[in-house]
């Protein structure tokens, strides 16, 4: 018997005796019996009990733990059981993986793109500017345009400069 005078969840479920030798008492305690149940109902206990015996004792309990890994898959996909979350994730592994090789190559491109070229704006230039914006407001006596449009034209050149070539991502 495998804990105390209690038999084991296996002997319970097929309403046996529970011998001292059971093979089974080890691996499927009393207060776990829907353990050996969906084990027993994948596989039979017949065929778990066989398996068992031919394995030594030190592997028997990972033996039991794959079995019932094996029969709960079984139970959620009757037709591929444990391959087909196996399949699934291997895909899922090669999608993402597809994707970081995208990603790598998006960076890589974007690397690799030359700055764009913008001509630097003088400051003699901007002085020029000033001066004959100046100059023309004060012949034509409308100084307050002049100097409106002067103030804008000042601000609007603040060498601050936009990313002239807009980059898509492949994630959007």
């Amino acid at each position: 018997m495998g804990s105390g005078s209690s038999p084991c969840a296996s002997c319970k479920l097929l309403r046996r005796r529970c011998a001292k030798d059971c093979i089974f008492a080890p691996y499927f305690p009393p207060d776990d019996p829907h353990k050996f149940a969906i084990v027993h109902k994948v596989f039979g206990a017949s065929n778990v009990s066989k398996m068992l015996q031919e394995l030594p004792v030190h592997q028997r309990a990972d033996a039991v733990s794959s079995l019932v890994y094996e029969a709960n898959a079984r139970m959620r996909d009757p037709v591929y059981g444990c391959v087909g979350a196996i399949s699934y994730l291997q895909n899922q592994v090669s999608q993402l993986q597809m994707q970081l090789a995208v990603a790598q190559a998006e960076i890589l491109c974007n690397q690799m793109q030359p700055e764009p070229e913008v001509p630097a704006i003088h400051q003699s230039m901007v002085d020029y500017d000033t001066k004959s914006l100046l100059l023309a407001a004060s012949n034509t006596g409308d100084f307050g345009d002049q100097m409106t449009q002067l103030l804008s034209y000042t601000s609007s050149n603040n060498n601050v400069m936009q990313d002239p070539l807009k980059k898509e991502s492949f994630w959007t």
